[in-house]
């Protein structure tokens, strides 16, 4: 037997559980499994009754060696394509959830003649083993072959100094998160062919970044769209929202009742597709390519583009776009594009004009803390105009001794739409969120920074909102499709603090921070640049929110430092692409 098993190995042969009598497959794992389970127990210095602990070893720790590594993500994957659920999760970290997980895998799945192939390690120091899945989905006499790549890591206990699998539900299959199921059967929801604006069919393949949106708009409207369903099989996420999304978004709240969840069910398998139903979008196609191509071209990039006359969503994308939806669901501080708001509500409040003397000096103290500019400026004897576009984080924070500390928090509510929770675009959204705060995190939220909370969509509202003179929600879909309200602003700014704030953001894309990205765009322009400190990060965020003619863009590059040299070429570019 032990001829037999090392000679398939030799030859890359894959577990599988079928062709080979269960006995010798029973007895081969048990090989493998007795030979770790005995190399921890001597490792372990254990005596037997009787002995003398006299002698013991100590517990072994560190990293598993690679013979760990290899012996270990062997026997799991034998163990699991036997079917062998109780020994395949008596060799993980965590046994509930892996015979759990496991017994849903057959069952629920409906995944039978399982075959695993382990792949190599990384380097000789890795833990992380990749392996290739093939198997077979059967239901109701419908059946197809399924295959896809996962990798597991292999752990040592501390306890014991064993070595077993790190469970997590993603070494089942790459697309599940905890609580999430594999689900076999009639789905459902209908398939939809999403089309753009113009008619033209709107694919993942074409436009990677619009995989979840494309997934939650057939959650949101697959049964009005007029479709049928299918038989698939799927991901069936968890109750209760995305708790690791929420955490990867700084614990923002989860999607309104009214939208889909923020992540949708995915189809990973149709045994039988169905009829899809047509969804128009609000999508264009070239700015939607466009946003596509920047993005890749960039790391840690999102972008936003909507239309200020209407709330339609143009174009959307992020540099990763099958992970996290920053663009639409980021929470990150937004630096100082966040002005735009606070200088709308200094100018309501007659707190700042825009060509009156306005201090900008090195530092102002608020709240205990020290607040400076970029590289320690100041403006003598200058105006807010001259703040403003220099990005001047004095000039506000010099004016929050006379503010409410709910003043930022119900302009932007108030004014913008920001913080309510309520946009409902069709799929999920964070729609911002700028809390009631005191003393030195007050001041910061006037620049952008303590508690406030922003994305791409968030941010090119502002700039649409400022455009139009008046907020228009964001949409994806046109609401007449689900007879849904869109949300709306308590109250419009006057025509006066609207036209202050063109003029202030005109001036900064032509003699201010913005300069080198809106160049040569014309008279009809607007822009602020930003940057966001965040703990541990050796540079900041960069961000740009802009308008020119009837287009809206904002943009954040993660890490990328000043928001003028790193986002504002992405907005310039899809600005103008909407030419």
């Amino acid at each position: 037997m032990g001829k037999r098993r090392r000679a398939a190995e030799r030859k890359g042969v894959g577990f599988r559980n079928t062709r080979v009598h269960p006995g010798v497959l029973g007895a081969a794992a048990v090989v493998v499994v007795c030979g770790v389970g005995a190399t921890a127990f001597a490792l372990s210095g254990g005596s037997g009754p009787g002995g003398s602990g006299g002698d013991a070893k100590p517990v072994p720790s560190g990293p598993p060696t690679s013979a760990e590594v290899r012996h270990t993500a062997r026997a799991f994957l034998a163990a699991w394509a036997e079917g062998d659920v109780a020994r395949a999760a008596a060799l993980t970290d965590d046994r509930a959830a892996a015979e759990k997980a496991l017994t849903s895998y057959r069952e629920e799945g409906h995944l039978t003649k399982v075959r695993l192939t382990p792949g190599k390690p990384a380097g000789r120091a890795s833990a992380e083993v990749p392996f290739k899945a093939a198997a077979t989905v059967s239901y109701k006499k419908r059946s197809k072959p399924f295959a896809y790549e996962s990798e597991l890591t292999v752990v040592r206990r501390k306890s014991d100094g064993r070595t077993l699998v790190g469970w997590r539900p993603s070494v089942l299959h790459p697309e599940l998160r905890a609580g999430d199921r594999l689900v076999t059967g009639e789905a459902g929801d209908p398939p939809i062919k999403a089309v753009d604006r113009d008619g033209g069919e709107l694919t993942a393949a074409k436009y990677p970044s619009l995989g979840t949106v494309l997934d939650g708009l057939r959650e949101r409207f697959g049964k009005k769209a007029g479709g049928t369903a299918g038989v698939e099989l799927r991901v069936v996420r968890a109750d209760g929202g995305d708790d690791a999304a929420k955490s990867a978004r700084g614990g923002a709240a989860s999607a309104k009742k009214d939208d889909a969840r923020s992540r949708p069910d995915k189809t990973l398998l149709a045994l039988s597709p169905g009829t899809p139903g047509t969804l128009r979008t609000t999508f264009s196609g070239s700015l939607q390519s466009a946003a596509e191509r920047e993005t890749a071209r960039r790391k840690l990039a999102s972008v936003v583009v909507v239309k200020p006359s209407t709330g339609e969503i143009l174009a959307a994308a992020n540099s990763n776009p099958t992970g996290f939806n920053t663009a639409f669901q980021g929470s990150l501080a937004p630096g100082s594009t966040m002005k735009v708001v606070s200088a709308s509500m200094l100018l309501e409040k007659k707190l700042a004009g825009v060509d009156k003397k306005h201090p900008c000096p090195k530092y102002e103290t608020y709240g205990g803390w020290k607040f400076q500019n970029d590289d320690k400026f100041q403006i003598k004897n200058g105006t807010f105009r001259a703040s403003f576009a220099r990005s001047c984080n004095t000039a506000f924070i010099s004016q929050a001794k006379k503010l409410e500390n709910d003043s930022l928090t119900r302009q932007a509510q108030d004014v913008f739409g920001l913080g309510r929770d309520n946009w409902s675009i069709g799929v999920p959204t964070f729609d911002g969120a700028v809390p009631v705060q005191s003393h030195a995190q007050m001041a910061a939220s006037l620049i952008g920074q303590g508690g406030v909370r922003m994305n791409p969509l968030n941010m090119a509202s502002v700039a649409a909102t400022v455009k139009s003179g008046t907020f228009r929600q964001p949409y994806l879909v046109s609401p007449d499709v689900d007879d849904r309200e869109l949300a709306t602003a308590p109250r419009r700014m006057s025509g006066a603090t609207a036209s202050a704030l063109r003029d202030l953001m005109h001036y900064t894309a032509v003699s201010g921070t913005a300069v080198k990205p809106m160049r040569g765009l014309g008279s009809d322009t607007g822009a602020k640049t930003g940057s966001a400190e965040v703990d541990g990060q050796k540079k900041p965020n960069g961000w740009f929110t802009a308008y020119r003619g009837d287009l809206a863009s904002a943009a954040v590059v993660q890490q990328g430092g000043h928001g003028g040299d790193s986002a504002g070429p992405l907005v310039r570019a899809m600005l103008l692409a909407g030419d």
